[in-house]
């Protein structure tokens, strides 16, 4: 499709209309979830549960989570030999997921803020992985799924950052419109379209579209290690991809104990999957599993390279005072479609792989805790 049939089809200007192309903008899915909403306004005006799970919902039972072995441990060690093998073998990539609107950071690209002093978000990554291919004489792959928003400056980034024994490749997420809660196209105060990032479960699509997957997979990839651009925490620990080897699921998911906001652990209809809290209906407690999903995982090649059928989930926001609805897939749900291990993993300490960052405010709280975990895993750290 060309630019010139969207700015015709919606009445957006060229500039807009030339980023919904050059992002894989798909206007029939749009259309689509655009009538879904117009249709459910008539029904039912208002109605808060379009998100809820269907069927029923239980906590997990109590083997469902299984824990990662503690440091120092012979179970441990074992697991990350396995893990240094597929590693050192050129069967692990990494992806970073350095894509949506930053909005929390004021609009800026978080991968390039700074998560301590002298190292930014996607430095910190690139660090790390520096640091496992030096101990192990090998390639580690890193690719960025980017928004059309950080592309650009990723790009430039990557290409100044690249080394050859971590070469980075680029993965654009899609890109949408953001609609009025009655289907209308929205326009901020300018009369411009309002463009989004229609979230991280974008990420077999990015990967799949940017020809990434194939090429690792043709080569002997074998699994994927995920993790989000603010959860430096999060580094390529060989003892989780042993962990996730052993597990024989093609789906690892990360989770640690306790209880927050985002999604969790539950079992739907029987199934074991991460579900988001906006997704729980009326009096389920979302405390109720005693973990929370950490948004790190490590999933078999076949995972993103299969079109599951992740659901578009209806996400209200505001901009500039104004309420808004966007359209948004989750990486969690894949879940839902692929037999996944629960690894429970510690948050805090010399072992913790949870120290998210949405915003200036929380990256000043958790700034000690990320300098002491990644100096311990041999990143070097400005005093």
């Amino acid at each position: 499709m060309l630019a010139s049939d969207l700015t015709d089809r919606y009445g957006i200007d060229i500039a807009a209309a030339q980023t919904l192309v050059a992002y894989g903008f798909e206007p029939e899915t749009f259309d689509g979830l655009r009538n879904r909403l117009t249709a459910r306004q008539a029904s039912t005006p208002g109605r808060t549960g379009a998100n809820w799970v269907s069927g029923s919902i239980e906590p997990p039972q109590h083997d469902d989570l299984v824990p990662l072995p503690p440091s120092g441990s012979v179970e441990r060690e074992q697991l990350a030999r396995a893990g240094r093998e597929a590693i050192s073998g050129g069967q692990v990539g990494v992806l970073l997921l350095a894509g949506g609107m930053a909005t929390r950071f004021g609009g800026g690209v978080k991968a390039l803020a700074e998560a301590l002093p002298g190292l930014t978000f996607a430095a910190a990554k690139l660090a790390d992985l520096r640091h496992v291919a030096g101990e192990l004489g090998c390639t580690v792959p890193l690719w960025l799924m980017t928004s059309f928003q950080s592309d650009g400056v990723l790009r430039d980034w990557a290409a100044a950052a690249a080394t050859p024994d971590v070469p980075i490749g680029i993965a654009p997420q899609g890109v949408s419109m953001r609609l009025t809660p009655a289907g209308d196209v929205f326009r901020d105060a300018d009369g411009a379209v309002s463009l989004h990032a229609p979230g991280h479960g974008d990420a077999p699509w990015a990967l799949q579209r940017s020809g990434l997957l194939s090429r690792f997979a043709q080569g002997g990839g074998r699994c994927l290690f995920v993790t989000n651009v603010d959860n430096v925490a999060a580094t390529l620990d060989p003892a989780v991809i042993g962990a996730h080897l052993a597990g024989t699921r093609p789906l690892t998911c990360e989770v640690v104990g306790g209880g927050a906001s985002g999604g969790s652990p539950w079992r739907v209809d029987g199934r074991l999957q991460i579900v988001e809290s906006f997704r729980l209906p009326p009096g389920v407690d979302p405390l109720a599993p005693g973990a929370v999903n950490t948004n790190s995982l490590v999933a078999d090649v076949e995972v993103f390279a299969a079109d599951w059928p992740l659901t578009w989930f209806e996400v209200r926001k505001q901009v500039d005072g104004v309420e808004v609805v966007q359209f948004e897939r989750l990486i969690g749900e894949l879940s839902a479609f692929a037999d996944t291990t629960m690894l429970l993993v510690e948050r805090d300490g010399p072992d913790g792989r949870f120290q998210p960052v949405k915003d200036p405010a929380e990256l000043e709280a958790r700034r000690p805790e990320i300098a002491r975990i990644l100096s311990g895993r041999g990143i070097e750290i400005a005093n």
